[in-house]
């Protein structure tokens, strides 16, 4: 069912948090055909909670949104996807000089775009359990990164991050929808981190299975050969590739950089992509894990 937008669909950009969602947005921004979006549903500030790019309120994280909230969520994202930056809103809500600056950047960004027909790029992790409403209510052209698991978790480790199933369990419709999410009352409580991210990647890995309308792309396959990786990806959202983009693409992924810092200031935007070499990332995909957590986070997610 669409409804969405007119036009050429926007691309949405998702995957849980440290799949490369950042990198893969900006390599589809490589070409100048997009407005780079960050985080949208994020529901910290910044970058979320800025009603100039997304006028609604945010409460979860991995926020769900679907057929039954529909009347809440599709004028707003209409607004975000079609470019259009609504001002007073951001301002009434926003006033810090980071703020203002910050409205300049998107809301001269978005306007640009509109007048000269660029394409939105929702680069945003939060929306991955809501990724077929993106594809059949916006139409969306939806690329879902998917890491392995043991790296995922190994990335997650390394970070000293871990993951509060009540923000999930919270809401109603996605529990109703997704009940395989209850088996994530088991860990209510646990200092069991390991565990609970592997939990987190095999509910995430089974739902995204059964989503229509969406490419699951594994972040390995890009980092092994990332130039063919993203030309099918540029084809798949209907962005041109040419040697300009080959080349940057090449360039950015065969560099150096931090690559395991979490989300850094880039701009005015927060994002964890850095230039970085690619192939050698996957060299060093289990670093933070013992060769027991290893095996372990493999028996959990098989």
């Amino acid at each position: 069912m669409g409804g969405g937008v007119t036009g050429p669909p926007p691309i949405l950009v998702t995957g849980l948090p440290r799949s490369g969602t950042s990198w893969t947005g900006k390599m589809l921004a490589a070409g100048g055909e997009v407005v780079y979006v960050n985080e949208p549903l994020n529901p910290q500030h910044p970058p979320g909670r800025c009603p100039g790019v997304l006028r609604a309120e945010v409460t979860h994280r991995f926020q769900y949104i679907c057929d039954d909230n529909t009347s809440t969520w599709l004028p707003a994202f209409r607004d975000t996807t079609t470019l259009r930056y609504r001002f007073l809103p951001e301002l009434r809500a926003n006033h810090s000089p980071y703020d203002l600056a910050r409205l300049v950047k998107y809301g001269t960004a978005f306007t640009w775009g509109r007048l000269t027909g660029r394409r939105a790029l929702l680069d945003d992790p939060f929306a991955v359990l809501s990724a077929g409403w993106f594809a059949s209510r916006l139409g969306c052209r939806v690329i879902v990164l998917e890491r392995d698991p043991v790296s995922f978790v190994a990335s997650w480790q390394r970070l000293g991050w871990t993951v509060h199933f009540h923000e999930l369990l919270e809401q109603p419709l996605l529990v109703r929808d997704h009940p395989e999410l209850l088996e994530l009352r088991a860990f209510a409580g646990s200092q069991d981190h390991v565990a609970k991210t592997a939990a987190l990647w095999r509910v995430t890995h089974r739902i995204l299975r059964r989503t229509p309308g969406v490419l699951v792309t594994a972040y390995e396959d890009l980092a092994r050969d990332p130039v063919p990786g993203f030309r099918r990806l540029y084809d798949y959202a209907g962005l041109t590739w040419s040697n300009t983009v080959e080349h940057r693409v090449d360039r950015a992924c065969t560099g150096t950089g931090a690559t395991d810092r979490g989300f850094a200031w880039s701009g005015m935007s927060r994002t964890a992509f850095r230039p970085m070499n690619s192939r050698q990332v996957l060299d060093r995909a289990t670093r933070g894990l013992t060769p027991a957590q290893v095996s372990r986070v493999r028996e959990l997610t098989t």
